[in-house]
This record gives C-alpha cells, sequence and structure tokens, in this order.
C-alpha cells in the first residue's frame, strides 16, 4: 500500500469513528469494513469525465446503511464540503442515515436492502443499448443474498451478458443480530453465482493490490461478481467481528482507544 492511500484509509477510518461519536448513529462495523474498497474505486478505478469531480463511470452503494463511509471518501474527493461532512448527525443536514441521491456524488437512495443491484443492472443495460462504455458498480452486503430479488437479478444480468456490471459483495460474515451463516447459509458461495452465469473473483477485500487487479480487470462476456472477504470493524481491535457495532456508537474512552489504533496502523 502506497503513503497517500494509507494516509487516505487512516483520514476516512478517523472521520468514521469521530462522526458516529457525535452524532451517536449506528452500523461504524460495516462502515469500516468497506472503506478500502471504496478508497480503491474512487481513487483507481472510476473513470472521470472532463467535468470536474464527475465520474464516467457509475457506483451504488446497496448496503445504505454504510452512508458514512461513502460520505467520507466523496469529501476525500472534494466532491462533498468539510462543511457539509461534519454535519453529519445534525439537525437539517443533507446528509442523511442511509444514502441519500440529494446528495452531490451519489446516483440512488438505498437503504431497503435489495434494491441497489436491480437499479444498478437496470443502469447496465440502459449504457448496452445506448452503445456506451460506461462501466456501473455496485456494492452490496452479505445480508442482501437472503433476497430472492438479488439471485433473480444476478440470472436477469447474466441472460443479458452484462459485462460492463461488477457486483461487490461485502463479505464480512455478519448481519444485524448475528453471523451471516447462522441467519440463512449461503455457501458455497463461489458455487452458487458461478451457477447463475456470473464470473466469480475471491479476494481479500482489505488488500489494495487483489482489489486494484480484480476490479480493473476486463470482463468476459458475462458480469463479475466479486466476493471480497472482509471483517466487520476492520481496524479496531475491539469492533472486529463484534456484532454489538453493527448498532453502537463510541462513547469518549472507545473513541479515543479506537483513534489511537487506527492512527498507529
Amino acid at each position: 500500500m502506497n503513503t497517500l492511500q494509507n494516509k487516505i484509509i487512516k483520514s476516512i477510518k478517523t472521520h468514521i469513528l469521530q462522526l458516529s461519536h457525535k452524532a451517536k448513529s449506528s452500523h461504524i462495523g460495516g462502515c469500516l469494513s468497506i472503506v478500502e474498497i471504496l478508497v480503491v474505486l474512487f481513487n483507481s478505478v472510476l473513470r472521470k469525465t472532463s467535468v470536474k469531480r464527475k465520474f464516467k463511470d457509475t457506483f451504488i452503494l446497496s448496503k445504505g446503511h454504510a452512508c458514512l463511509a461513502l460520505y467520507c471518501i466523496l469529501f476525500e474527493k472534494g466532491i462533498l464540503s468539510k462543511k457539509t461532512l461534519l454535519s453529519y448527525g445534525e439537525n437539517n443536514t443533507l446528509l442523511m442515515s442511509h444514502v441519500s441521491h440529494h446528495v452531490p456524488g451519489i446516483k440512488f437512495s438505498t437503504g431497503s436492502l435489495g434494491h441497489g443491484l436491480p437499479v444498478a443492472i437496470g443502469s447496465a443495460l440502459s449504457a448496452k443499448k445506448d452503445k456506451s462504455n460506461r462501466k456501473v458498480f455496485v456494492l452490496i452486503s452479505d445480508g442482501e443474498l437472503n433476497e430472492g430479488t438479488t439471485w433473480e437479478a444476478l440470472m436477469f444480468a447474466a441472460h443479458h451478458k452484462l459485462n460492463n456490471l461488477c457486483v461487490i459483495i461485502d463479505y464480512n460474515k455478519l448481519q444485524s443480530l448475528t453471523f451471516v451463516s447462522e441467519t440463512i447459509k449461503i455457501e458455497p458461495l463461489i458455487k452458487k453465482i458461478s451457477s447463475f452465469g456470473c464470473e466469480v473473483k475471491n479476494i481479500n477485500g482489505h488488500n489494495i493490490l487483489q482489489l486494484k487487479k480484480a476490479l480493473k480487470l476486463k470482463n468476459k462476456n458475462k458480469p463479475r461478481v466479486i466476493i471480497a472477504n472482509t471483517i466487520k470493524g476492520k481496524g479496531v481491535s475491539f469492533m472486529e467481528n463484534n456484532i454489538a457495532w453493527h448498532y453502537k456508537s463510541p462513547n469518549a474512552r472507545e473513541l479515543k482507544k479506537a483513534l489511537k489504533e487506527v492512527n498507529n496502523a
């Protein structure tokens, strides 16, 4: 990992911790699990247009409860101002607690899980019909794999050979109240997704080099699904793989300890 990327990752994690503490907001664990994915996407993958701070490619965060991580990367890219970012959790803020399309840089409001993927597929199909080389990236949670719409959408994408679509699964193995495996068993995941007609890549979702390679790889004549194996609460020892941090916000003591770990990483 280069120095600049490490600096950005630390900055995003610091803001997630500080703003979660200030706003007393939930979902900090799921925000921390996708930081590296967002950094690679916005720094190395999504192509820019000639218009300042605009991207040619489309990104949709289907797991809308991890909005704070997305707000933080949009700040790092100069799309959101510091004033707007710091308004998170305040009255009348533009930054809702689930992703909102009213926020600059965000295409689609999400929060009800399972909706982001079908919309992303519609966007990819539209680009195909328009003969555009625009690519569509969508980041979904592993919990969304419990929903029928997810699998119907994957079948549809494969049927239409949407090789301009890349689906990233944040496979942190925890959802809501317990482990994914205890809620609804989704394994064998690689075989299942492959059988639906998609190209599958199974990677470490915190490894920058693996993320770049998987996200930049030219698709074959089918959609690509990246299983990004991640750790919920990544970077803060007492939050990692701890379901409590799906709901808790850090108190002052916990914030101090967490910030120290992030800064010393």
